[in-house]
């Protein structure tokens, strides 16, 4: 504890559970001052709603590149989806499943197979660039929105990129951190088509493993997620940004990973708000005009993109909204006041001065 508390005292940093001696409480009780879980979705919401012109540009860019670079899943492949979707409605349950039941199991399936588009190796690698910038001039936007500055998009995108291989390279850490939990799917793959879960026994033995695997890569990617933050200030290097995430999260993880999981449930949402209605109107449209599936507009993958870039930005403002919080700064989680130039009000005030007395 006396080191613990030496070290905050000369470096700022507090060092907690990097060995096997006891941690004491007192060394992890950290007091943060949070606001609540709904005002940092509003304060989220608020900031994107109201510098609209400086992310609305944003998202349509993305969705341009994404649409050039990576490409759009095609309406073919959909409508294909939705047969699927049609003929397991007619076999399993009568044809009883609703149009909405049939969009909501479109919504999901699209959602979790990643169905933006069918991408092959080089497309990956191109959707992964473009989400890192995303990731990277929304954090900037916000960073100079919260200073009270009046940036343009334009600015987040020649300025913004200095840190893109060093976010690269924080973001490759986060996925070998995940490698526990991607050997607990294959294992639970392999346990389930060899029947190995059917004892009891090795049934409770595995999921104990998995349980402490899943605990291990949660445990280390709360703080690698936060240096997906910190790495994003010019200058600062990738295992440096990690060292600091590291001590800002210490004692507050509970905290973070509530946060992160209320954070899904919008993301669900929002999904559920927008897209859920294009498809349930697409259905209906083109239900009634069969001659619409000819033509092939991929009305429902574009909503699914923008939806889906819209989201990015939104997680990106969400997380550094935290990871401010954690830096005490005192925002009031309302900070932004909509800037609005009013040059005739500027050039009244220039004449009153210049009038003679």
């Amino acid at each position: 504890m006396k080191k613990n508390q030496k070290n905050e005292k000369t470096t700022g940093r507090v060092k907690l559970h990097r060995s096997f001696r006891r941690s004491y409480r007192e060394d992890y009780e950290r007091q943060t001052e949070l606001p609540g879980l709904l005002s940092h979705i509003a304060a989220t919401f608020k900031i994107i709603r109201q510098n609209f012109k400086i992310f609305l540009p944003l998202i349509g860019l993305i969705a341009l590149l994404y649409i050039s670079l990576v490409g759009l899943m095609s309406e073919s492949t959909f409508q294909e989806f939705k047969e699927s979707i049609d003929n397991t409605n007619k076999e399993l349950v009568s044809g009883r499943l609703g149009n909405l039941g049939r969009a909501g199991l479109t919504l999901v399936g699209t959602v979790t197979t990643g169905g933006l588009t069918t991408m092959n190796d080089a497309q990956k690698i191109f959707s992964i660039l473009l989400f890192m910038i995303t990731w990277l001039v929304s954090i900037y936007l916000a960073r100079h929105l919260l200073a009270g500055h009046h940036p343009r998009m334009r600015d987040g995108l020649y300025n913004a990129l200095s840190p893109l291989i060093s976010t690269l390279f924080v973001a490759l850490i986060v996925f070998i951190e995940l490698i526990p939990i991607m050997f607990v799917v294959i294992t639970y793959q392999a346990a389930v088509s060899t029947e190995f879960l059917k004892t009891p026994f090795y049934a409770l033995v595995y999921f104990i493993f998995a349980s402490l695997m899943t605990i291990l890569s949660v445990y280390l990617t709360s703080s690698s997620l936060m240096g997906l933050i910190a790495v994003s200030a010019p200058g600062l290097y990738p295992l440096t940004a990690i060292e600091t995430a590291r001590n800002l999260i210490a004692g507050r993880r509970i905290r973070f990973l509530v946060r992160i999981l209320y954070l899904f449930f919008w993301v669900a949402l929002i999904y559920i708000v927008i897209v859920l209605p294009a498809i349930l109107l697409d259905i209906l449209v083109k239900g009634a005009f069969p001659w619409l599936n000819d033509l092939g507009i991929p009305f429902v993958p574009f909503v699914l993109l923008i939806v889906t870039v819209f989201i990015f930005i939104f997680i990106s403002i969400y997380v550094y909204l935290f990871y401010r919080q954690l830096l005490d700064y005192k925002d009031d989680f309302y900070p932004l006041v909509t800037f609005k130039r009013k040059k005739s009000k500027k050039i009244k005030e220039a004449k009153k001065t210049n009038e003679p007395a």
